[in-house]
């Protein structure tokens, strides 16, 4: 009797593990189904301006907010297109691209500041001795072929009296900054978070000319967060959890960089550990900055680029500069 007590207990544990676990599995596979799919795609190959979005995948943070979000690489349509015309529900972008885009009616809106103040500038090899507007004159700039650059750099020079005309302006590609520095060019537009940085860790010495110290109106937000009207009108409350999970991703590299720079590492295993984190370090205390909250933006900040692109021929009419950007979806 005691034997087939003993036995029938082993049954009924064994049932009911079994049932325990066909239950969990079920619960799981509920919550996966109930994921929301949700597409980000980047600017650029990963770097520190996108940490956010990778701690908040790695922390799980788009999953409580019930999003399953992919990163996605731009490829050769490129992080705004992609975003106007639907085929992503979130992008990397600029608030210079964005501006040219809304004059053009394409519907694209800025739902967040990535970093607070504009970071980059004109950066070259301290053995050049470029270190004001004015030395721009006789030497080669390297860029990639917009427009914005002739009109930055004249608007730079010409606050000393120096002739835009007088610099050979060459497309460099993509031949990264060291190399053509010490190729075939004078100087460069960079972004000194990353490719600053960097130089740092090679001891390479640059004179920087940060386009914030010639004027305010080039103190705009590079890069953004975007996405189009069609999701604002059709689908704020994904806008909302996404943001909300992204703060976190990004205040949680605000105060703990080199956690943050590890998750990065691991996710994109080809990035230099080195700059990662070094670079991690330089952005924390820039991504928010002096704004109340990470991701604000200022209407100032759009009517004052705005209107020295139009100023600059840069815009055929002038912008709406309130329909461009939206703080709406941020968390309170």
């Amino acid at each position: 009797m005691l034997k087939r007590l003993i036995i029938f207990a082993l049954i009924t544990a064994l049932l009911t593990a079994c049932n325990t676990n066909g239950e969990e599995k079920k619960k799981k596979g509920d919550q996966a189904k109930e994921l929301k799919k949700v597409s980000v795609v980047l600017d650029w190959t990963p770097n520190t301006n996108h940490t956010g979005l990778y701690v908040a995948k790695e922390k799980g943070y788009f999953k409580d907010e019930g999003l399953d979000v992919e990163i996605k690489m731009p490829g050769e349509a490129g992080a705004d297109q992609l975003v106007a015309s639907g085929k992503a529900d979130f992008g990397v972008s600029y608030q210079e691209g964005i501006t040219e885009a809304r004059v053009q009616d394409i519907p694209i809106i800025s739902i967040a500041a990535i970093i607070q103040h504009n970071t980059s500038g004109f950066a070259s090899l301290k053995e050049k001795n470029i270190t004001k507007p004015k030395d721009f004159e006789d030497k080669t700039y390297g860029g990639w072929g917009a427009p914005v650059e002739k009109a930055v750099l004249s608007s730079l020079m010409k606050q000393e009296d120096a002739n835009v005309e007088k610099v050979n302006i060459v497309n460099m590609g993509e031949t990264d900054f060291f190399t053509a520095v010490n190729r075939d060019i004078d100087f460069a537009w960079i972004y000194y978070g990353w490719t600053g940085v960097e130089a740092e860790l090679r001891n390479e010495e640059l004179n920087m000319i940060y386009l914030t110290d010639y004027s305010e109106k080039l103190d705009y937000y590079t890069p953004v967060l975007a996405t189009n009207e069609d999701m604002i009108k059709k689908d704020p409350e994904t806008i909302k959890k996404f943001l909300s999970a992204v703060t976190k991703g990004y205040e949680l590299a605000i105060d703990n960089p080199e956690e943050a720079a590890n998750i990065l590492i691991e996710a994109v295993p080809d990035l230099d550990e080195e700059l990662v984190k070094a670079s991690q370090k330089w952005l924390a205390d820039k991504y928010q900055d002096d704004a109340k909250r990470w991701g604000e933006q200022q209407l100032e900040v759009w009517d004052n680029y705005a209107s020295w692109m139009y100023e600059n021929k840069l815009l055929d009419k002038p912008l709406d500069s309130e329909k461009a950007f939206t703080n709406e979806f941020l968390p309170k």
